[in-house]
């Protein structure tokens, strides 16, 4: 007798259904932008979430520079880089890395929110960051998501 009113389900290939999303950055606070992103590729949006398959969807960030810091991050937030080799450590201050490449201070605060394992890089390869209002996904239909304020 089979006395389970319920069976767990897991998510898989078949089952999971991906949405596109386009998100404006502009005026958006940096971390809150980057774990709310991070949430929804991860897939927790959804009731099928299963932390073992990747369940997420696309996201499309536009307008990435403009994206804002609060307090006093953009003078005193430092991002390293290292070679391996002797001295090859580099530092940048947020200010400047925001000046110079917006899409890769976007990708790289959002990646570290992410499982750092081939689940991980599954994921971010959702991920879609562009500087400008433009974007080239217009075919995928996306969704315009809005996060409260």
């Amino acid at each position: 007798m089979d006395t389970l009113s319920y069976r767990t389900v897991h998510a898989n290939k078949a089952t999971v259904e991906r949405k596109w999303y386009v998100i404006d950055a502009e005026g958006e606070i940096a971390g809150r932008l980057f774990s709310q992103v991070a949430h929804i590729l991860r897939g927790k949006n959804k009731p099928s979430y299963t932390s073992h398959f990747d369940a997420g969807d696309y996201v499309i960030i536009v307008n990435a520079g403009k994206v804002r810091f609060t307090g006093n991050k953009l003078n005193q937030k430092e991002y390293q880089t290292y070679s391996g080799f002797q001295g090859g450590q580099k530092r940048i201050v947020a200010k400047d890395l925001l000046a110079r490449k917006p899409i890769y201070l976007v990708e790289r605060g959002i990646k570290g929110m992410l499982p750092k394992n081939r689940l991980g890089r599954a994921m971010v390869k959702k991920l879609f960051v562009y500087e400008s209002a433009n974007h080239p996904h217009e075919a995928q239909q996306p969704i315009e998501l809005n996060f409260k304020k």
